[in-house]
Parts: C-alpha cells; structure tokens; sequence
C-alpha cells in the first residue's frame, strides 16, 4: 500500500492535468455542515491541490499536507500563497495544532487503518468538523467496462475495486461512514452522492488511466502496451461516471457509548 500510495509524483503533471476538480456544491455542503465558521483547515494527502484550491478560495487557512515532494511541488503551482505546504504522511502529522476541518480528498484509503480515527479527532478542535470525498471515475456503460476489463486482465489480472473495510456496494451508508459510525469518536455521520456524469473522448479516459496507482504499478513497456490495448477496445467516446461520494461527520465532544 505504501509504495503505491508513494508513485504518484513521478506522474505530478500528468495528475494535475488529467484528473478531474471538485465543485464549489461540494465546498457549500461542507460548510453547511460545519457548526459555525470554518477558518482553519489540515487537508490530508493534498496531492496537486484539486481540493485544496477550491476551500482556499473561500478563504480558509489551509494546510496541505503530503508525502511526496513532486506533488507538493506541483501543488504549489496551483494554489494561492496563503496555503500552507506541510511535506508528511498522516500518521507523522505533529499533534500540536487542532483545525476547524479536517478533510482527505480521494486519499484516506492511503492513510493506515490502525489509529486513523483518534488521530483525525486529536486533530480537530472541540465539535470540529472531518470530511472525506472522492468517488468513481470509471466508464458508466456495463458492456464497455466489460471491454476495459477485458483488455486490462491480459497486464493486471485482478482490479482494484472495493470497499476498504468490506462494506457491500449495496449498503446505504458506505466506506468511511462506516468505520466513522463505529469508532466512538464521531457523530452525526452523513452521507451524500454529488452526481457527475459525462462523454469524453476514449483517449481521455485512458489519459486519467495514466495516473491511477493500479497501473503505474506495472513496468515500462508493459504499462504503455496495457494503454494502447484498452484504448483499442473502446469506442471513440465514452460515457463517464465521475459521482463525489462526501462523507462528513463531526468529532465528539465526550466519547460515544454503545
């Protein structure tokens, strides 16, 4: 997990070319969720700053933190002066500043499961507010999916598809919620869809390909032949599922007894 976790700066730019924003919707429910004003925030994994940017501009003081220099770098590019870079891993973040937000934008199944909950809580201030996004960006027609698949299994046999901690694709409430629901030191957990559908051209959908950690796995040429393989399975333009799966719960003031 960690060396995949740490491949994504050899592919910085290509990250921040080809993977996809956030909205100023997802920004709104977070504040509207927040109890009072959010004017401090750690962001956990910032990678390019996709997220990072979208909260700063709403004047939030924040601090993005990552492992990987290159990312960092990338990231400084993108976002105003008043972000604050920290280059660390989660689980090395000093423990002596507490934010009015906590977030990880597609990045918490980086973080290590063991002591990922007392961690985030010891983070926030008292009634603070933890958030975490992401979601799919996979091809929204079953027969083509089948077609990447397909093509895929020749390089990389197994996918990489899956809740984290087990959790059925069919249960309401899904991977973090779920874990955030158990560990007793969060409460009112939500969960919202924030639906994104679109076409792109195939090329562009393998083009976010090369920035996905399943595949930089693999060795060159191997990698780029997997490429041109799916790319050459597709019809010229497919149809995208690109949903912001949000999860916000807020820290507990006293610990939560079942």
């Amino acid at each position: 997990m960690s060396e995949r976790s740490r491949s994504f700066g050899a592919v910085a730019s290509a990250y921040e070319r080809f993977r996809p924003g956030y909205s100023r919707e997802l920004v709104d429910e977070v504040l509207a969720y927040a109890r009072g004003p959010v004017r401090t925030a750690l962001e956990i994994g910032a990678g390019t700053g996709k997220a990072t940017r979208v909260f700063a501009a709403r004047g939030i003081a924040v601090t993005a933190t990552d492992p990987d220099p290159e990312m960092l770098a990338e990231l400084r590019r993108h976002v105003p002066s008043s972000v604050t870079t920290v280059e660390a891993a989660f689980e090395d973040l000093p423990l002596d500043t507490t934010y009015d937000l906590v977030y990880a934008a597609a990045s918490l199944h980086w973080t290590e499961p063991t002591g990922r909950w007392p961690r985030a809580a010891a983070l926030l201030r008292g009634g603070g507010t933890f958030a975490s996004f992401g979601g799919p960006y996979c091809l929204a027609d079953d027969h083509v999916q089948a077609l990447e698949d397909a093509a895929r299994r020749r390089f990389l046999p197994e996918d990489d598809r899956g809740s984290p901690d087990g959790t059925p694709s069919e249960d309401p409430m899904q991977w973090p919620g779920t874990e955030l629901e158990r560990s007793g030191l969060f409460t009112e957990v939500r969960q919202k869809v924030l639906v994104r559908r679109f076409t792109q051209p195939a090329s562009e959908y393998v083009d976010h390909l090369t920035t996905v950690s399943y595949y930089l796995q693999l060795p060159e040429p191997t990698r780029s032949e997997a490429f041109a393989a799916i790319l050459a399975a597709l019809p010229d333009t497919v149809a995208i599922e690109a949903d912001t799966i949000l999860h916000l719960a807020r820290v507990a003031e006293e610990p939560i007894r079942g």
